[in-house]
């Protein structure tokens, strides 16, 4: 989805798909309805609603194909789902979705653990997925998201050669972005900002989305990295839920609720309301209980004055 012209960057929501996968709570549909509406309410406009694997892998997303067709009745809302495979896409498509993620790890240990394929097995799987996509929805769009492209806790150091060389594969076999995600939490600045800016020079107008993780507690620090080289799509995950069942050690994403706060500061445009968006921590909690929620702003509330000097900021752009 492109950046609404009044937004400066998007911020794409991942919660009720990176963030469930983590839990061993299974959230009911109605739940995870009620929470979608929340975030659709707040100003998301992108939403990673499920991922389309089997029910006996990830019983939390046994219900992919009704939250899909719930969420599809907001409209101006991209729909998204994650597929690690040809059959999950097909069933992606079917059900409607707006754009498919795909998970291609970098590192060859991650990338057997996650999806019992090597990487460039993944590619080839992003191309038949495209051939597909171009038969039955030429108009859904298709990211393939690099996973542990800052390091990977199975295999260690992921050589920055691997990463960029393994983006430019997909967007060859026909994917239309191609992210950058620290699946372990791995990533620092430096890093981050030498990693996109050789991912631009390489694939262009296909570079996609920063997923950060706050593992280490540099999430927010690495996407402010992100953002200075260019990058302008952002996935973070509402009270930083989230993580990876194949990647020991691996904590929550971003929290939305801080990277959205940080933006605003920053008088860096959202399009997403901060008091609703942490009004949307309530179903998320009714649909979880006892599951510990995260965020710094959520706790420390708004700044004084802080819609003012928001706005005065936002006048620059």
């Amino acid at each position: 989805m492109s950046i609404a012209p009044q937004h400066d960057v998007l911020i794409s929501e991942v919660g009720p798909r990176d963030g469930l996968q983590s839990v061993k709570t299974i959230m009911s549909t109605e739940d995870k309805c009620r929470w979608i509406d929340a975030l659709v309410a707040a100003g998301v406009r992108e939403i990673e609603v499920a991922s389309f694997v089997p029910a006996r892998l990830l019983p939390q997303m046994a219900d992919a194909g009704d939250v899909v067709r719930h969420a599809l009745s907001h409209p101006g809302v991209t729909v998204m789902a994650l597929v690690p495979n040809l059959r999950g896409a097909q069933a992606a498509l079917q059900a409607g979705v707006h754009k498919l993620t795909m998970p291609v790890s970098a590192s060859r240990a991650h990338c057997l653990a996650n999806v019992r394929k090597t990487p460039e097995e993944m590619v080839e799987e992003v191309r038949a997925i495209v051939e597909l996509r171009n038969e039955i929805a030429p108009a859904v769009k298709i990211e393939a998201g690099i996973s542990t492209a800052f390091g990977c806790t199975l295999q260690g150091e992921v050589p920055e050669d691997d990463v960029i060389r393994l983006a430019a594969m997909c967007i060859a076999a026909g994917a239309d972005e191609s992210g950058l995600s620290d699946t372990v939490g791995y990533a620092n600045p430096a890093q981050v900002r030498r990693l996109f800016q050789r991912l631009q020079s390489e694939i262009g107008s296909h570079a996609g989305a920063a997923h950060m993780h706050n593992t280490r507690g540099l999430g927010l620090a690495n996407c402010l990295a992100a953002w200075d080289v260019g990058v302008r799509t952002f996935d973070s995950s509402l009270g930083g839920l989230g993580g990876c069942p194949y990647a020991p050690g691996a904590s929550g994403n971003v929290v939305t609720e801080d990277l959205v706060f940080m933006f605003e500061a920053m008088g860096v445009r959202t399009g997403i309301d901060l008091d609703r968006l942490i009004a949307a921590r309530a179903p998320l909690a009714a649909g979880l209980p006892g599951e510990q929620l995260y965020g710094m702003t959520p706790e420390a509330g708004m700044p004084k004055g802080f819609a003012a000097e928001t706005a005065l900021a936002g006048t620059d752009h």
